[in-house]
């Protein structure tokens, strides 16, 4: 009979211990079988410190080291002979396409007073996509709107960007006869 009482105890007090009513809790105490359990917690708690401190000092070694790559430099495209397109888009930001008729798989972009040349991906739905993967930019081309995208910081730099035909109002034609 004193077996179901001890149980009884020793779960209350952890029941005790899992609510934080009782001061100190069940794992807190060494365990009275292995007197070295102290000395193991410790050397576990140091070794956590310092792989902890490692990790950190790699991941910041790795984010320099993956800035500096996505920072080479390249030469600015040549935009001489070019036909010069302006996008107007949303938050008035401003971004100009450099277009050759020599090169259709390449176009040079000015986005916030830098030229960047980026190259054609092919897509299945028709839109224009051209990219810089080193820069991370993607331009996306439909017929109704342009926008740039950060593939590298997964956002929207520019949207609703559109050149002076796409900011034409839609004419309508046949509507005005249809109403009369």
């Amino acid at each position: 009979m004193a077996t179901p009482v001890k149980h009884l105890l020793a779960a209350g007090s952890f029941v005790l211990a899992a609510l934080g009513l009782c001061a100190a809790p069940a794992s807190a105490a060494p365990e009275k079988n292995h007197p070295k359990a102290a000395d193991v917690l410790k050397a576990k708690a140091k070794s956590s410190k310092s792989s902890k401190k490692k990790a950190a000092a790699g991941v910041a070694a790795g984010a320099a080291g993956a800035a500096a790559a996505a920072v080479v430099d390249e030469p600015e495209p040549d935009i001489t002979d070019t036909k010069v397109t302006d996008y107007a888009c949303e938050l008035g930001n401003k971004i100009t396409i450099y277009t050759s008729e020599k090169d259709d798989a390449h176009i040079a972009l000015r986005w916030k007073k830098r030229l960047h040349r980026l190259a054609r991906v092919g897509t299945t739905t028709g839109a224009l996509r051209f990219e810089n993967t080193n820069y991370g930019l993607v331009w996306i081309g439909i017929p109704s709107k342009g926008m740039l995208l950060d593939s590298k910081l997964n956002r929207q730099l520019a949207n609703e960007c559109k050149n002076a035909e796409q900011s034409k109002p839609l004419v309508t034609a046949g509507l005005d006869e249809k109403k009369s």
